[in-house]
């Protein structure tokens, strides 16, 4: 079995436990992949850097960032650079041979380019021109299964590769959840979502109300009127995994005790690929 393991980048999330599991599944010979993001620390240096954050929102409502092309640069610097090298860092040892790869690396993570995205200001639906992201359409597997192969454990984040209308490729931002969705989907794997809270809760400030499974179109329906703001995107990405082919997605704890290992073993919120309706596996299929 391969597992697809997502680390948020989030402020109260500490990887080391996450980190320790990749080891003992990987020392079991068990197959993993870990994808992560790191938006906090782009935001911290950008601040660093004198300059804000830019964030909006789409007309389904759903909140996320505008990259410029400074902020795309940030990025660069930020997450193939100082997060992924760290990451790869941390698990060497561990004992893990683990190699960071961005999206570009042998375009690992590619689709087309974004240049402008429709947005929310004001109350009126505007064309924002000048973004610097993109959708991912394609993840070359043969690379990370031959990886795998290989006994070495990647460690994927973004920026993906995005082609042009005009023909080229330039390096843009993806959200590092929807990637580690198309990996896990690519190679049919289980997506582990780690964040910061238990899993998904039917009551946002009562751990007590956590959804443990959804294995039919009616749970998965419960977990998505539950999902609230940074949440929603997750079941987004949960549900274009299961779509791509993912066995399982799991929303869990990154900072429970043995948070990987606990997450597999039936903690956290379990989303089965049976939870999709009927057509969303039809759209999948054709």
């Amino acid at each position: 079995m391969t597992t697809v393991l997502k680390i948020g980048g989030a402020r109260a999330v500490d990887p080391a436990g996450a980190l320790a599991d990749v080891a003992a599944l990987v020392s079991q010979g068990e197959d993993v992949v870990v994808v992560h993001g790191g938006s906090t620390a782009v935001d911290d240096t950008l601040e660093e850097l004198g300059e804000e954050p830019t964030y909006v929102e789409t007309p389904d409502g759903v909140v996320g960032r505008f990259t410029d092309e400074r902020t795309m640069d940030v990025f660069e610097m930020v997450l193939p650079g100082k997060l992924n090298t760290d990451l790869t860092e941390a698990l060497q040892n561990q004992g893990v041979n683990a190699v960071g790869l961005s999206g570009v690396d042998g375009q690992v993570l590619s689709g087309r380019r974004k240049s402008a995205v429709r947005v929310v200001e004001d109350g009126k639906k505007k064309i924002k021109r000048g973004d610097h992201s993109g959708k991912i359409t394609d993840v070359n597997a043969d690379l990370l299964e031959t990886l795998l192969d290989g006994e070495y454990t990647p460690v994927v984040t973004v920026p993906m590769l995005g082609e042009e209308k005009s023909g080229g490729y330039t390096a843009v931002n993806a959200d590092a959840d929807r990637a580690a969705a198309a990996v896990a989907g690519a190679l049919d794997a289980t997506l582990v979502v780690l964040t910061d809270v238990p899993g998904v809760l039917e009551d946002p400030e009562d751990e007590s109300t956590l959804i443990e499974t959804a294995d039919d179109p009616v749970g998965l329906e419960l977990i998505e009127d539950a999902a609230e703001g940074f949440m929603t995107k997750k079941i987004m990405a949960a549900k274009e995994a299961l779509s791509g082919g993912a066995e399982e997605v799991v929303v869990a704890d990154a900072n429970a005790d043995e948070p990987v290992l606990s997450a597999v073993d039936g903690g956290g919120t379990h989303i089965a690929a049976s939870a999709l309706p009927d057509e969303e596996k039809e759209e999948a299929e054709a």
